[in-house]
């Protein structure tokens, strides 16, 4: 009773840390939105930045670099060590409790070029679109608004000359309103993305659409530049490229850093840092060959994967990770939705291949080789997926899926699995297939281990559907074969790369990488560049200065990361002794043999398939399912429905849960690699 009542006061004391960190969060990010919608007006580049720049001005950082790091670098970064801290928190309270629909989080559209969005999506489009014309307009206004015949006759230029200089630097000042979001959507770690309950796969649209509106907004404004220099005779600015200020040559070849001076990137700095701490982690991760103990191999072009993992790996349903097979390709990395549940075998980790591309079937030919191979060498980054599941907030779930879409819901269903209480919903899983000989995969439902877990009381019902056959088909069914590797000293499982409290030293990289960052910088400016331009009157180079402030930040960023990585491998390597071995020697394998596979037609594995598919499975042949007939069936007052498979299914269903069908009915859209 007593500890009941402490973990219950330690769960309100979370909820309350995590409360305080969204007002605070919430508070800094509208003040930082704020510096962005006053930046095309006077009152702040006129009244604002002066004084900013004023406050901040010191012999460490120089006349402008202080205050820029103050407004637009140190918002972020700090959003981003409480996203941390909050996601830390959420990982405690997700062991004791579901967590929480998130209205935020439900679809707003489901048709359209957008495809299937969130309001969370819905709301920072918004923002955006609103900002960059916001911005568009301000700027002209008061650019537009000194240009008078008298003003550009004393330029000696014309009033349309003058505009169109105008105009180009517009163009470059929201180019980097776009570039300042650009690599936000691919930071695959990102606490920010896990806080708003994004995912880097979900996103990855973004970044390719805001890339290529940064391509246009630059590339325009070169334009601009080169046709306002070519009418006023001034076709030799594309060749300066001075000591101080604007260098033309730099940015005509897209060397931004060089192009503007370091003390403007930091406007632009937060999210290309974010990235390169996650990119210098998973290039840590991805040097590490990986256990890889077993494979199943299935008829139908279909192959799972089997690694062996820590017990202090914990990831949920849905997630992913990338995979890399060097004896087929030592460049391609190929993203694949785990299968396993972390809680339901805490030593193995599963993805679900099927051969579709070049890569994929080379993988399954190395794999269905009459004699099997005794090791494959193999390489992983991640997992990454969604910080917490609601999946027990109903009281039925429906999983729609089309052919290769069922890979996560093997993920939840394995989850549920585990779980095993009376809170437990009842799931309808309704996979589309083209040929019969897919229904096999709904074998890899069943764990490769064995378990103790009553598979019975699983509330499982099964309504597959062959769209291309109109009968069960007579050809011979070949079992699937199971593939045992041999151990490799050299692989270790796939292990946290940053421990368990990954969160935690996510936040104390940032933390400490910045501080190293700005203490190199500070040095640097203070005891080296400070001297020449008061001693000597002479003004330290820009280009310089920006590529030692650069190789100061990746370094700091790099040696910090390092220290992290390689403390937690060393805490790893000692779980790693722990572990015993999983992969057991087969009954039908002689203790010689360094591989071996068999087929599963064993009586324990039959009964357990059986329990867990053939009793509840009706197969439909020459037919799609109804998923409005469906879904009107379906009883309950929450309804969770699933969907994962091809857009023209995601959205069909969509439609129909939006369309007023049902209030009890919620919609997810669930993203599926393999």
């Amino acid at each position: 009773m007593e500890t009941n009542i402490q973990s219950l006061d330690h769960t309100r004391t979370n909820k309350m840390i995590q409360l305080t960190i969204k007002v605070m969060v919430i508070t800094i990010f509208l003040g930082y939105i704020m510096i962005w919608v006053m930046m095309p007006t006077n009152t702040f580049w006129l009244h604002w930045l002066p004084r900013i720049h004023s406050a901040t001005n010191s012999s460490y950082f120089g006349q402008q670099q202080g205050g820029n790091i103050l407004i637009y670098t140190t918002p972020i970064l700090l959003i981003a060590i409480m996203s941390c801290i909050y996601l830390h928190l959420q990982n405690k309270l997700s062991h004791h409790q579901s967590t929480p629909n998130n209205l935020w989080g439900q679809l707003a559209i489901v048709r359209g070029p957008l495809g299937i969005i969130s309001w969370t999506e819905v709301s920072f489009l918004i923002m955006f679109v609103a900002l960059l014309v916001w911005s568009f307009s301000a700027y002209l206004h008061a650019m537009f608004a000194n240009i008078t015949t008298q003003s550009a006759s004393k330029m000696g230029e014309k009033v349309w000359e003058v505009k169109l200089d105008s105009i180009a630097l517009m163009l470059g000042l929201i180019g980097n309103i776009c570039l300042s979001l650009l690599f936000f959507p691919v930071t695959r770690g990102s606490p920010v993305l896990r806080l708003l309950g994004l995912t880097s796969e979900s996103t990855i649209k973004y970044h390719i659409w805001i890339g290529n509106l940064t391509m246009m907004f630059f590339t325009a404004h070169g334009l601009c530049y080169i046709a306002f220099w070519g009418t006023t005779h001034q076709i030799s600015q594309m060749m300066k490229w001075e000591k101080i200020g604007i260098s033309n040559v730099a940015g005509e070849v897209l060397f931004f850093i060089l192009h503007v001076g370091f003390s403007y990137i930091w406007i632009s700095l937060p999210g290309f840092y974010l990235f390169l701490i996650d990119r210098i982690l998973r290039l840590l991760q991805s040097q590490q060959k990986v256990r890889l103990v077993s494979a199943r191999v299935l008829p139908c072009q279909v192959a799972e994967l089997n690694f062996s993992k820590t017990r202090g790996l914990k990831y949920n349903p849905t997630s992913l990770i990338f995979v890399n097979v060097p004896s087929i390709s030592k460049l391609q990395w190929h993203p694949f939705t785990i299968t396993s549940s972390s809680n339901l075998d805490d030593e193995k980790l599963s993805v679900v291949i099927k051969s579709k591309g070049s890569w994929s079937q080379k993988l399954y030919e190395k794999l269905s080789m009459p004699s099997p191979m005794d090791h494959l060498q193999v390489s992983v980054e991640g997992p990454y997926g969604p910080v917490s599941t609601n999946f027990q907030q109903y009281d039925k779930l429906v999983m729609f899926s089309g052919g290769s879409g069922i890979t996560p819901f093997i993920s939840i269903i394995r989850e549920l699995l585990h779980m095993e209480n009376n809170n437990t919903p009842q799931i309808l899983l309704i996979p589309s297939f083209k040929k019969s000989e897919d229904l096999a995969m709904l074998q890899l439902i069943l764990p490769v281990s064995p378990t103790t877990l009553d598979i019975s009381r699983l509330k499982l019902q099964i309504c597959p559907y062959v769209t291309q056959e109109i009968g069960h088909t007579t050809e011979e069914q070949h079992l699937h074969k199971t593939i045992w590797f041999k151990s490799n000293p050299l692989d270790a499982p796939i292990s946290p790369i940053l421990g368990q409290n990954n969160w935690i030293w996510l936040g104390m990289i940032i933390v400490f990488s910045f501080i190293i960052s700005l203490v190199f910088i500070v040095v640097f400016t203070r005891f080296y560049i400070y001297p020449i331009d008061k001693g000597t009157n002479m003004i330290y180079s820009y280009s310089v200065r920006s590529v030692c402030s650069m190789v100061f930040i990746c370094t700091a960023i790099s040696v910090t990361v390092s220290i992290a990585f390689l403390w937690n491998k060393r805490r790893n390597l000692k779980e790693m002794g722990q572990i015993q071995m999983t992969d057991l020697p087969s009954p039908l394998a002689s203790p010689g043999l360094s591989s071996w596979c068999y087929n599963e037609d064993r009586e324990m594995e039959s009964l357990s398939y059986e329990s867990l598919i053939g009793a509840s499975t009706n197969v439909n042949y020459g037919e799609r399912p109804d998923f409005k007939k469906i879904l009107t069936e379906c009883e309950g007052s929450r309804i969770g429905v699933l969907v994962s498979g091809p857009k023209m299914m995601r959205d069909d269903v969509a439609a129909i849960c939006s369309s007023g069908l049902s209030k009890n009915i919620v919609f997810q859209s669930i993203s599926f690699t393999w």
